[in-house]
């Protein structure tokens, strides 16, 4: 057991390395002067020499990864170059935002999807099934931006059903949680049918029904716990990645979170923030791993004896 937590523990820090090494490239390979975007357009020769000293950006570029690398080991995401404030202070302050959206999101999908996904399994290649298998098909289909603006635009400004930006409560994010919703729904329905039809011809299956057991309870109880073990991993990977910013969602809906800091550096040609909000959310499908291992063994024992 020991052995396997200090592999995944390699494992992680090796992705996380990746990860870093990756973005800092690819941000070094974009075209452009730093300098001119923290002192302005019109500043003297000077001043753009001073922040050159000053951010190492004239420094070779493995000599500047490995001084990254040394903050990151000190705990230090660096400081914004446009507005000077603390990447990890900047993160942690949005981060409340998208964790109550994802939430909320996370939420309302598994809540429509598991029964869905269920129901089908149980009727499957009856008018419920086509019909649902439709309808999930063309919420795969759909782009977050599109979807969010049509949300935004009919019950938001048409219909004034909800808020249509801003967070000032709980309630300013149900829109766009439901936004996010109806993307995944679809998805996690038929991922729980496909995982529900195999386990519901399965032998234990067979003798709980021959046992007299109702219909509802082997679904839901008998079923539905071994069906959803696949379905963990994906949860985890894709509630990781809301975490670490939900970019077209914020964006429409204009809400503080950790997406919009991220689109916002971008436009910025802000290197300390870019790197620390993808460092961010490549830690959270790290942290993900870890915990749906945790959950696999808390759904199926079996899984904990294996290992």
């Amino acid at each position: 057991m020991l052995h396997r937590l200090l592999r995944r523990l390699g494992l992680s820090v090796v992705t996380l390395l990746g990860t870093a090494f990756l973005t800092f490239m690819l941000l070094n390979a974009v075209p452009g002067d730093v300098a001119r975007v923290i002192a302005g357009a019109k500043a003297s020769p000077e001043v753009i020499k001073e922040i050159h000293a000053k951010y190492h950006l004239d420094d070779p570029l493995w000599q500047r990864f490995f001084l990254y690398l040394n903050q990151l080991a000190h705990g230090d995401l660096g400081h914004s170059y446009v507005t000077d404030q603390s990447v990890a202070e900047a993160l942690i302050t949005r981060l409340p935002t998208t964790a109550a959206l994802s939430a909320l999101a996370v939420v309302m999908w598994i809540a429509l999807a598991v029964p869905l996904g269920a129901l089908t399994a149980r009727f499957r290649d009856s008018w419920f099934d086509r019909s649902t298998l439709v309808v999930a098909t063309i919420t795969l289909s759909l782009p977050a931006f599109w979807l969010a603006r049509m949300l935004q635009y009919w019950l938001g400004y048409q219909l004034g059903w909800f808020p249509i930006g801003f967070f000032r409560s709980l309630g300013d994010l149900l829109l766009p949680a439901a936004a996010l919703a109806i993307l995944f729904v679809g998805y996690y329905a038929r991922l729980i049918h496909t995982n529900m039809v195999d386990v519901l011809e399965s032998p234990y299956i067979q003798a709980a029904r021959a046992k007299g057991l109702s219909e509802t309870r082997i679904l839901f109880k008998h079923a539905l716990r071994n069906a959803m073990i696949p379905v963990i991993t994906i949860l985890g990977m894709d509630v990781a990645g809301l975490l670490g910013g939900v970019l077209f969602i914020e964006n429409v809906f204009a809400l503080p979170g950790i997406g919009t800091l991220a689109v916002q550096s971008v436009f910025n040609l802000d290197p300390p923030v870019i790197m620390g909000t993808v460092l961010f959310s490549a830690t959270m499908v790290v942290g993900a791993n870890w915990v749906v291992d945790l959950l696999y063994g808390l759904i199926d024992p079996r899984i904990k004896s294996a290992v």
